[in-house]
């Protein structure tokens, strides 16, 4: 049963007559004529007697209008708001934890204030890169540039990476070999250690042969028990930037060309306005920080 047929209906009754319902709705008369014989053939009765001048309704006719009344009228109402008021703009958003709470939801707070809703999605690039392409996320920061059709990557971010402990871990000499750290314990974001054996070859021009001795899969909690004294870590400048100046984190070396990563902001491309609106609000913003 077609809400539209129900609605031309209880135009006509209002009105009654055709031509009357058929002004009301800004429908031809044809349209309504053939709208009514339409409900009038689902419901298997007549709902009106034709008259020399209109309708009148039979008792099936005056039943029905008095059921579908009030909820017709409440949902013309709902529809009318949505179009005067449509509901705010979803932005289903996902990448690494540490880099969307730190970084990307800042940059965003302007356009939330202003009625962007956005879902997050914490999570590694191949899945959420995924999830992207099954279109149950709209945008992704991905720290691996994706070579897959359908997906758009635009560079947003380099992030440099420090080797950090807290004062107490801090060697007498500089930093220049692994040995001068193998009495620290070793915390990582994942039990590959990736971004540590990532900086062991970049800096150190060696392997890490060491396991870790804390895999915490968050950054943040990785500083936090850095900052505790459990050990060393690897860490994104922008997230340890505030304590090595305040002098509760120290780095271990510094090296001349620290190591880099650079992130992508990912988009299908065939984006809505809306998010294409957030991926070049998110590249300004973050390409300026």
């Amino acid at each position: 049963m077609s809400l539209d047929l129900l609605r031309t209906f209880l135009a006509v009754h209002r009105a009654g007559s055709i031509t009357g319902g058929a002004q009301t709705l800004g429908l031809s008369q044809p349209t309504v004529t053939a709208q009514l014989k339409t409900l009038e053939r689902n419901l298997g009765r007549p709902l009106f007697d034709r008259l020399p001048r209109g309708v009148r309704p039979t008792s099936a006719g005056n039943e029905l209008a008095r059921r579908i009344a009030e909820p017709v009228d409440v949902l013309q109402s709902l529809l009318s708001n949505e179009l005067d008021h449509p509901a705010p703009t979803t932005l289903h958003l996902g990448g690494p934890s540490d880099f969307l709470c730190h970084q990307v939801l800042p940059a965003l707070a302007p356009r939330i204030a202003s009625g962007l809703q956005v879902r997050t999605t914490f999570g590694l690039p191949d899945d959420l890169l995924d999830r992207l392409q099954d279109r149950s996320l709209d945008l992704v920061i991905s720290s691996t540039r994706p070579r897959r059709a359908g997906l758009r990557a635009t560079p947003c971010y380099d992030e440099t990476f420090t080797l950090v402990a807290a004062p107490n871990w801090a060697p007498a000499s500089p930093v220049t070999t692994p040995d001068q750290l193998r009495a620290i314990p070793l915390i990582a974001y994942a039990e590959e250690a990736p971004i540590l054996r990532r900086y062991w070859r970049t800096v150190f021009n060696t392997r890490l042969t060491r396991t870790p001795d804390l895999v915490v899969p968050d950054l943040r909690g990785a500083l936090t028990t850095t900052l505790a004294g459990a050990g060393l870590t690897v860490l994104p400048t922008y997230l340890c930037h505030p304590h090595l100046t305040n002098g509760t984190l120290v780095p271990l070396t510094t090296p001349e060309v620290p190591p880099l990563n650079t992130l992508y902001v990912t988009t299908r491309t065939d984006s809505t306005p809306a998010t294409t609106a957030a991926q070049e609000h998110l590249l300004a913003v973050l390409r300026a920080s």
